[in-house]
């Protein structure tokens, strides 16, 4: 069976454009698969998007702009028309890619058309009434620590970064870095205190989605010197970026889904010091690549033996696990076997 020749709907969310600008790590993800199957020889595969995505693929969509780069939106608006236009072509494929979270699930009954779906994360435990409900479909995890016991997963495959937009640096810049999105989730306030407490200077970049959180634990420590607030980056702001980083500092205080922030960093040659919470320990290779912590305390530690770690084993891991082409042949297996399943039903 030629795989290759199979229709694929790869469903991407419409918050932001794919590929986003800046912040979007779901339309990021949606958009890696896309342009990975095409490198990889696939012929008919449409990324479902807002219009104006950029891709390699052929391109459907019926939201102009992404709803949080359009505030004129109602977003639940946005993405019920969206995901029902989507299926309203279902029959059209061989097999439909999500990547928007629970509410495509619901569809199922409606469509005959196969569906996979990537679950990046359960922003809910109330979300996994629906993913209960539909046991029969087909599950992909992006990290073996974020999965439901109760769930069916068909494989573990890795989010994959575009290397194109990272510049290997083997010399460190001389500065903490944390990044991603400004949320008390991911330990901003943590990465400032560690920064003061090593006596280096540490520069944030991200959006800011808990604005309260910003307002009380964050802003007070902004002086524009010893501690930057640079806003959004952009893949090009971001390798900038990454080019003045002796480390980055990433002390999530949830366990991490896949943590896209370690791979893009490692790629740069810089080595990350991460909360061992989640998929750290999946991504990151302690003592290797960075090194995993408990507190606080540890990570000041870590700052201090950062020089020991090989920038080349940072870029060489993720060339190695976690490239666009990595998650594409992932892909390509999980399709595999829910062709052969399915034709098993026949």
């Amino acid at each position: 069976m030629d795989i290759k020749n199979k229709r694929i709907g790869v469903l991407a969310p419409v918050a932001w454009r794919t590929p986003p600008r800046a912040y979007g790590a779901w339309e990021t993800v949606a958009s890696n698969i896309t342009e990975g199957l095409v490198a990889r020889g696939w012929k008919n595969v449409t990324l479902f998007a807002t219009k104006e995505s950029i891709t390699k693929a052929k391109l459907e969509g019926w939201i102009e702009r992404g709803y949080e780069e359009d505030k004129s939106q109602i977003p639940q608006v946005s993405t019920c028309l969206h995901i029902s236009k989507v299926m309203e072509r279902a029959g059209e494929f061989d097999l439909i890619h999500n990547n928007f979270d629970y509410l495509p699930l619901t569809y199922l009954p409606l469509i005959k058309t196969p569906m996979l779906t990537t679950i990046h994360g359960f922003s809910d435990p109330d979300i996994l009434r629906v993913y209960h409900d539909h046991k029969d479909s087909y599950y992909a995890s992006i990290s073996d620590s974020d999965r439901d016991a109760g769930l069916p997963y068909l494989a573990t495959v890795y989010n994959g970064i575009d290397l194109s937009n990272l510049t290997f640096s083997e010399t460190p810049g001389d500065k903490l870095v944390h990044y991603g999105r400004i949320h008390n989730d991911k330990g901003t306030h943590l990465a400032i205190e560690v920064a003061k407490r090593c006596g280096k200077d540490l520069i944030i970049a991200g959006i800011i989605q808990e604005q309260a959180y910003f307002d009380n634990l964050i802003k007070p420590h902004i002086n524009n010197s010893s501690i930057q607030y640079i806003g959004p980056v952009n893949p090009a702001q971001r390798d900038a970026l990454l080019k003045e980083a002796s480390a980055v500092i990433h002390l999530n205080l949830i366990p991490e889904r896949f943590g896209l922030v370690m791979a893009e960093s490692m790629a740069a040659g810089v080595p990350v010091i991460a909360m061992d919470l989640g998929s750290c320990r999946e991504v990151i290779a302690d003592k290797e690549t960075g090194y995993l912590v408990n507190n606080v305390d540890e990570a000041v530690d870590a700052v201090g033996k950062i020089e020991q770690i090989d920038r080349k084993q940072c870029r060489r891991r993720v060339e190695e696990n976690f490239t666009i082409d990595c998650m594409a042949a992932g892909y390509e297996k999980v399709y595999e076997e829910i062709f052969r399943r399915e034709e098993q039903k026949k």
